[in-house]
């Protein structure tokens, strides 16, 4: 039975949280709301709401097709977010619109179901990514001049001098490249606006309630957040790196610095900072044969593995093995990983390598697209070819072969 403490702290949490939260009964009556959702709406009471239809806070032009949804996920009902890839709007009390996100969970008291939404109001951010859009826009149309500008500089210099075909093909190449760069910018905008934004948010929602947590009592709630801050902020730092890597390696910045070191050492090294991003029961087997010994670059080697293994954790279930395999022979050096994910169809895998390629089955999946591109140029840097086996829902295993340095 629930004591009159945890009763007491519930309805604390309910009424101070910082994200709308309504309850609704299978007649789809609401039941409940907290504070912050009558703010939201523009309600000042909440008995304006209690035993009303959950339509009247959706725009009158959604709400014959939300009656259908509504009916079929009572009848199947499911902890999950709302309307996934589509944009979701509320509407105020007097009468306004604004874009939200919602999350649905349900649960049962005394044999009666309940539907809980948390309502999250993203009109700050959506004005955030309109701007991103316009920054895009202007990024293309720069491109786009510059291109002009450039394509017009190149006629001109051919009406004036009879350059040969060589010094031709040189200044188209670079047009090439300054156009490809441009695309590559415009691209980092698209990309950036979609994937800063969920780290972005837990840092958020993370600082807010560090706020709220200020006894002793309440530091193992600290540091949890205070993770989830460090977690966000590495991801953040690992897509920022993946866009100045690729960028660099456009450029040719980027050389392989081959030396002697420990394979066996170095994917160890790996697989022991991997396990803390394990999910529940993944088990990381490791076999190496052959010499230990190889000439390499140890810091793109380290790069490859670590995406690699990453890739294998985030699209395998819990409970799976991952197997990882060195091998050193006197035809070269080979590195295998495999995995019993979800795996990548055979239409995907022929453009699995290319910048900011995305798998079909992936697209919910966090990501950028870069990562394997970065792995198959470190591959070639250091003379070396990947290659990828899947089938879809049986897993996938990528092969990284290098020749042995002469």
């Amino acid at each position: 039975m629930q004591s009159y403490a945890d009763s007491k702290l519930f309805q604390t949490l309910f009424d101070h949280a910082s994200i709308g939260i309504i309850v609704v009964n299978t007649a789809a009556e609401i039941t409940t709301i907290n504070s912050f959702g009558l703010q939201q709406f523009g309600y000042a009471d909440n008995e304006e709401l209690l035993g009303k239809k959950i339509e009247m806070l959706i725009p009158a032009r959604f709400q014959h097709r939300h009656e259908g949804h509504r009916n079929g996920y009572m009848h199947d009902p499911k902890s999950r977010p709302m309307g996934i890839g589509l944009d979701l709007y509320a509407v105020k009390k007097d009468g306004s619109e604004f874009p939200v996100e919602i999350s649905l969970g349900n649960y049962h008291i005394d044999e009666q179901k309940f539907v809980v939404a948390f309502v999250n109001d993203i009109t700050l951010r959506k004005k955030a990514e309109q701007a991103l859009v316009q920054l895009n826009e202007e990024l293309e149309k720069k491109v786009e001049d510059r291109t002009v500008s450039l394509r017009d500089t190149v006629e001109k210099l051919n009406e004036q001098i009879q350059e040969t075909e060589e010094k031709d093909r040189e200044l188209m190449a670079a047009l090439s490249k300054e156009k490809e760069l441009g695309e590559l910018k415009s691209r980092f905008v698209s990309v950036a606006s979609h994937e800063f934004r969920t780290p972005l948010s837990t840092v958020l929602s993370s600082v807010y309630l560090l706020q709220k947590y200020t006894s002793t009592e309440d530091q193992p709630k600290r540091d949890k957040h205070i993770q989830r801050i460090i977690s966000s902020v590495n991801l953040l730092t690992d897509i920022l790196n993946d866009f100045l890597n690729v960028g660099k390696i456009e450029e040719g910045k980027i050389q392989a610095r081959f030396s002697l070191f420990d394979i066996k050492k170095n994917m160890t090294e790996t697989m022991v900072e991997m396990q803390n991003i394990c999910k529940k029961g993944q088990r990381i087997k490791y076999v190496h044969e052959g010499d230990t010994n190889v000439e390499l670059d140890p810091g793109m080697f380290k790069h490859i593995s670590l995406n690699l293994l990453t890739n294998a954790i985030k699209f395998s279930p819990e409970d799976s093995e991952i197997n990882i395999r060195t091998s050193v022979t006197d035809e070269g050096i080979e590195l295998k990983i495999g995995d019993s994910g979800i795996g990548i169809s055979k239409e995907d895998q022929e453009h699995l390598f290319e910048r900011f390629f995305r798998a079909a089955n992936a697209i919910n999946i966090q990501g950028t697209g870069l990562g394997l591109h970065i792995v198959a140029k470190y591959a070639e840097l250091m003379n070396g070819t990947i290659s990828c086996k899947s089938e879809t829902d049986k897993g996938t295993e990528f092969t990284v072969s290098f020749q042995k340095q002469k």
